[in-house]
C-alpha cells in the first residue's frame, strides 16, 4: 500500500536529467532520449530509531516488499532500463523514513550524492516515444516534441506528481547536439489527464523545441534543383534547327528533376498535405517542362514556315503572273541620255519601244518578289522572337518566385 493510505494524496516530486537525444525520425515520427529519472517521497513506515543518524542499506530482496511509485511513459514505443551483466539493486532508508532506491549500478555515485527527502531511483532510462510533427514548412520547420510521464495505477486522489523545482527540475547536458536540428529550448509543464473508466491522473511533460538546419537541404535539394532550371534555359541560346542538341537537354533536365523529387519524398512520411519543399521542387519542375514545350512551339512554327516557303519556291512560273506592260508614247527620237535613264543598252537599229516595255515588266516582277521576301523575313524574325522573349521571361519569373518563396518560408 502507498504511504498514508486512506489519507490525502502522497506528494511525489520528480526531476530529470537528459543525457542524450539520440535521433529524430521523420518517417516514424518519433525520437529517442536517454535520461535519469528521480522520484522523491517519504514513507514513515520505514523509519527506525538511530543514535548516530546512520542509514541502512538493503539488497534487492527487500525491494519487492516496499511501495514505489509506478511511473510509465505515455505514447512510448520502446523503453528499457540500463543494467550490467547482473541486476544491481540498492535500497537505502534514512531513520526518519526517507528512501533512496537505485536500480542501476552506473548511477550509484549519483544516488549517494542526491540522498534527500525520499528518493526513488535514479534510473537511467532510454525511451523511444511518439512526436506528432507538422511538415507543412519542411525543411524550414520547427518541431515541438514532448515526453509524458504519468502514474499508471494511482489517480490524483492517491498520488500527486509535481516537478520538484519547477522548470529547474529539468537538467540537460550541454554537449547534446543533433546533426539535423538545433535544440532551442527545454521546458516542463504539468497537466491532468482524464480516463473515463478510472478518473483523473497527474501528467508531467518534458517539452523541447527543435529547429531544423537548412544548410544540408540547400546543398542536396534546393541548389541542384535551381541548377537544373538554369540548365534548361541554355536551350534558348541554341540554334532552333539543332534538334539533337535541344531535345536531349530538355529531357535530361526533366528526368533529373523527377529524380530529385523522388529522392526527397523517399525519406519522408506519406503525408496528405503539401510541404514547402514540394512547392519549390514542383514549381522548378514546371519551369523545366515549359522550356521543353517552348522548343516544341519554336520547332513547329519553323516547320510550318519552311513548308510554305518550299511550296512557293517549287510553284511553276507562268505568263499570267507577269504584270501587264505599260505602254509609253514616244515621238520616235531618242538620245543617249534617254537610254541611260531606262537602265538598258539599246542598239541603234533595234526596236526601242518593244525593249522598253519588256524592261518595265521585268522591273515590276522584281519589285513584287522583293515584297514577298520581306514578308517571309518578318515571319522568320517572329519565330526567333519566342526564344528571345524566353531568355527574359523565364529567368525573371523564376527569380520572382524565389523572392516570394523565401520571404514566406524563411
Amino acid at each position: 500500500m502507498r504511504p498514508g493510505f486512506g489519507g490525502p494524496a502522497i506528494p511525489v516530486g520528480v526531476d530529470v536529467q537528459v543525457e542524450s537525444l539520440d535521433s529524430i525520425s521523420e518517417v516514424d515520427m518519433d525520437f529517442t532520449m536517454t535520461l535519469y529519472l528521480r522520484h522523491y517521497w517519504k514513507d514513515e513506515r520505514l523509519s527506525f530509531p538511530s543514535t548516530n543518524n546512520q542509514s541502512m542499506t538493503f539488497d534487492g530482496r527487500l525491494v519487492k516488499k516496499i511501495w514505489v511509485p509506478d511511473m510509465f511513459f505515455v505514447h512510448s514505443k520502446r523503453s528499457f532500463i540500463h543494467d550490467t551483466t547482473t541486476d544491481n539493486v540498492m535500497l537505502r532508508v534514512q531513520p526518519d523514513g526517507k528512501v533512496l532506491y537505485s536500480l542501476s549500478s552506473e548511477c550509484r555515485l549519483q544516488c549517494f550524492l542526491n540522498a534527500g527527502e525520499g528518493q526513488r531511483l535514479p534510473d537511467r532510462v532510454t525511451v523511444t516515444a511518439m512526436c506528432n510533427m507538422d511538415f507543412s514548412r519542411f525543411p524550414l520547420d520547427t518541431q515541438t516534441c514532448s515526453l509524458e510521464i504519468e502514474s499508471y495505477a494511482y489517480t490524483e486522489d492517491d498520488l500527486m506528481l509535481y516537478w520538484k523545482n519547477g522548470n529547474d527540475s529539468l537538467k540537460t547536458d550541454e554537449r547534446i547536439s543533433l546533426s539535423q536540428f538545433l535544440i532551442q529550448e527545454f521546458h516542463t509543464t504539468t497537466k491532468l489527464a482524464f480516463y473515463s473508466s478510472t478518473g483523473w491522473y497527474n501528467r508531467l511533460y518534458i517539452n523541447f523545441t527543435l529547429r531544423r538546419h537548412i544548410f544540408f537541404f540547400l546543398l542536396q535539394t534546393y541548389f541542384p534543383a535551381t541548377l537544373m532550371v538554369m540548365l534548361s534555359w541554355v536551350s534558348f541560346w541554341i540554334d532552333r534547327r539543332a534538334v539533337p542538341a535541344r531535345v536531349p537537354l530538355g529531357i535530361t533536365t526533366v528526368l533529373t528533376m523527377s529524380t530529385i523529387i523522388t529522392g526527397v519524398n523517399a525519406s519522408m512520411p506519406r503525408v496528405s498535405y503539401i510541404k514547402a519543399v514540394d512547392i519549390y521542387l514542383w514549381v522548378s519542375f514546371v519551369f523545366v517542362f515549359l522550356s521543353v514545350l517552348e522548343y516544341a512551339a519554336v520547332n513547329y512554327l519553323t516547320t510550318v514556315q519552311e513548308r510554305k516557303e518550299r511550296k512557293l519556291r517549287d510553284k511553276p512560273a507562268c505568263a499570267c503572273s507577269l504584270p501587264q506592260p505599260r505602254t509609253m508614247m514616244v515621238d520616235g527620237s531618242y538620245n543617249d541620255g534617254d537610254v541611260n535613264e531606262l537602265g538598258h543598252f539599246m542598239s541603234e537599229d533595234g526596236d526601242k519601244q518593244d525593249r522598253m516595255m519588256v524592261q518595265l515588266a521585268l522591273g515590276s516582277e522584281r519589285g513584287s518578289a522583293r515584297r514577298k521576301n520581306q514578308r517571309y523575313v518578318s515571319m522568320r524574325i517572329d519565330t526567333h522572337a519566342i526564344d528571345k522573349y524566353s531568355r527574359i521571361i523565364f529567368p525573371g519569373a523564376y527569380i520572382l518566385f524565389n523572392l516570394i518563396y523565401w520571404s514566406i518560408f524563411s
